[in-house]
């Protein structure tokens, strides 16, 4: 049976990065993960291109039902620190939006950086291999792989969520916390398209393909999200960085609000009349896509043809008062399949903020998504997976 200082269990990026830094620190590391490809997630993350964190991360930029917890590892690993690693590197770096960094070339530059800083550790990298069984003893943890029986002190669980399971994601993470006695606050698909009802969507199917900028908003209280962001019309619904955002906070049963227009939209059109003998329709094009512009007036009945000066205040009063207050109410997700992250994991509650150890199981911790800590869209997970793992690393 062969020991280690630490096992990591998962090998995407809260795993890779972990296994790095606690093998440079002088432990003996050993690495597994089933899949046969290492960190697939981050290969085809931003397009291929890794959107590896945000330049504006705070902890402002993350749920949980514990919502102090992530405070401690953001502030200790940064995403200043993660730029210095892929400078070291020769890592090209651009921001695309919002503080949203992306390799220059592809993925793979990021996954041969954290493989590299695994080398430089002298960490033992064994994949693909499936860990059957873990047993813990006053000697530390002991596992059944299907490389042989291994044992250490420390074991690092890293596997990630439930989305996309065509490229490995598995609940063994979850199955492992409930074996030891950790409680499971409900895991739910995140960064995730919205479904609708397609009766109900069928006058604007039409718009598939548009896109604007909108405020978006559900829930309330300390549960409300509100983003302004771009939205994407679908054959099905909506979809787009403004959806995926709000989908992290919505809750079945829960409406949707957005804002299409600015406030003042019906003000400009009361005053537009004074000069101008466009048709409505024409004249609320300039505000809004034209496709946008002529469903809304068809759907709520409004004379898209008529001339501006012939429509009359309390129409073009409640034309902007539709554009500014529409709710809309999805009747799902698109699932594990489609969403980008998991939001739900290990209950933070029972974990050490400092080191993301178990406060039940001496020796045990959780680090990335598998915990119940979930970032905005734009870069914020990576950088939940390089500050966790940092600071489990450090505490090993």
């Amino acid at each position: 049976m062969q020991h280690f200082d630490a096992i990591v269990v998962g090998a995407g990026a809260a795993g890779l990065f972990c296994a790095g830094v606690a093998g440079q620190r002088g432990l003996k590391v050993l690495l597994v993960d089933h899949a046969e490809k290492v960190a697939e997630k981050i290969r085809i993350s931003g397009g291929g291109r890794c959107n590896f964190t945000n330049r504006d991360s705070t902890p402002a930029n993350f749920l949980s039902d514990n919502p102090a917890f992530c405070k401690s590892a953001l502030a200790r690993y940064t995403p200043a620190d993660f730029i210095a690693l892929l400078q070291r590197h020769g890592v090209g770096f651009h921001e695309k939006h919002r503080g949203q960094l992306f390799c220059d070339e592809s993925s793979d530059q990021v996954i041969r950086l954290l493989l590299a800083e695994c080398a430089a550790g002298g960490v033992s990298h064994w994949q693909p291999c499936s860990v059957d069984a873990v047993r813990h003893s006053p000697s530390g943890f002991e596992l059944d792989t299907s490389r042989g029986p291994v044992t250490a002190p420390k074991l690092v669980v890293a596997t990630g969520g439930l989305p996309v399971p065509k490229i490995g994601a598995t609940d063994w993470g979850l199955r492992l916390a409930r074996q030891f006695g950790h409680h499971i606050v409900e895991p739910r698909p995140a960064l995730v398209p919205l479904s609708f009802d397609p009766a109900a969507w069928a006058p604007f199917s039409a718009l598939a393909g548009l896109s604007l900028e909108v405020r978006i908003e559900t829930g309330e209280g300390r549960q409300r999200g509100r983003f302004v962001e771009d939205l994407l019309f679908t054959h099905r619904g909506l979809s787009g960085p403004a959806v995926l955002q709000v989908s992290s906070y919505w809750r079945p049963g829960a409406p949707l609000r957005l804002a299409l227009a600015d406030a003042r939209l019906a003000d400009t059109l009361r005053q537009a009349k004074l000069t101008s003998r466009r048709q409505l329709g024409n004249e609320l094009s300039l505000h809004l896509p034209d496709r946008l512009a002529q469903t809304w007036l068809q759907v709520h009945d409004l004379p898209a043809q008529r001339p501006l000066p012939e429509v009359r205040d309390r129409e073009l009063a409640r034309l902007g008062e539709s554009l500014l207050h529409w709710q809309v109410q999805p009747t799902g997700t698109e699932g594990w399949r489609k969403a980008e992250v998991m939001a739900g994991g290990v209950d933070t509650r029972e974990l050490d903020s400092q080191t993301l150890a178990s406060r039940r199981l001496p020796g045990l911790h959780f680090i990335g998504e598998v915990v119940d800590v979930t970032g905005w869209l734009g870069g914020y997970n990576f950088q939940w997976a390089w500050a966790s793992a940092a600071a489990c690393a450090r505490s090993l």
